[in-house]
């Protein structure tokens, strides 16, 4: 199967980036959205995309996302990377700040996936790739919030794929299990003896690839991700 044209959402520096310029190689168009597009603009130059503001955490925001995009045509691949963090103990943190994380993390993919599946469905092709994290699979103490976004997440790209596989759509969730480097960061790259101790966004855009090139007779619908020293 051979896709066209990608729509990364929370789009910056690190994986977004490497996604960005593994689509472009593959002769994709690319648009990157993000609240701020500001910093975009040396990826969009190097990768030929578009960018586009987006807030992940209105829907209203993602509809009209997705009506800009298909101006251009309709993508076949939406990669959903947004989150947010909220942390502290139960007992302080603040419940505004703990829905508007959520928002970010969970209800936002969903509409994303939503406005996706309605192009997708109709044509039988697509994929919908939502970036998880260790907190969707184990919540830690003090972070309630990503916890409750992360494990929602996970709840919808299971979902969808027993709804969307059988029509032609591929859903994968990514159970990102550890720190990621960023090249820009020495502070993210980890300790010089342990080079391999972060996971390389260009390896983790490889295997986001690898999932799109899976023949449809043996899909995954999830693939979990960690550096070999990470602890599990």
């Amino acid at each position: 199967m051979t896709y066209e044209r990608a729509l990364i959402i929370g789009a910056g520096a690190g994986l977004s980036a490497s996604l960005a310029r593994r689509f472009a190689s593959r002769g994709m168009s690319v648009v990157l959205a993000a609240r701020s597009t500001g910093d975009l603009t040396p990826l969009a130059d190097e990768t030929g995309a578009a960018t586009h503001r987006c807030d992940a955490a209105q829907a209203a925001d993602i509809r009209r996302l997705f009506e800009i995009v298909d101006m251009r045509g309709a993508p076949d691949v939406v990669v959903y990377n947004p989150s947010a963090r909220v942390s502290g103990p139960i007992t302080e943190i603040d419940g505004a700040a703990v829905e508007a994380a959520v928002a970010v993390t969970a209800l936002g993919a969903f509409h994303a996936a939503q406005e996706a599946a309605r192009r997708m469905v109709p044509v039988g092709k697509g994929a919908i790739l939502l970036t998880g994290a260790t907190a969707g699979v184990k919540g830690f103490a003090g972070s309630a919030a990503f916890a409750m976004g992360k494990f929602a997440l996970r709840g919808l790209a299971q979902s969808l794929a027993r709804e969307l596989h059988p029509k032609g759509v591929h859903v994968g969730h990514f159970v990102i299990d550890g720190g990621i480097g960023n090249p820009n960061r020495p502070d993210r790259e980890g300790p010089a003896d342990t080079p391999d101790s972060r996971l390389d966004p260009d390896a983790i855009a490889s295997e986001y690839l690898n999932l799109l090139d899976q023949h449809p007779s043996c899909w995954s619908w999830e693939v979990e991700l960690r550096p070999a020293l990470e602890r599990f």
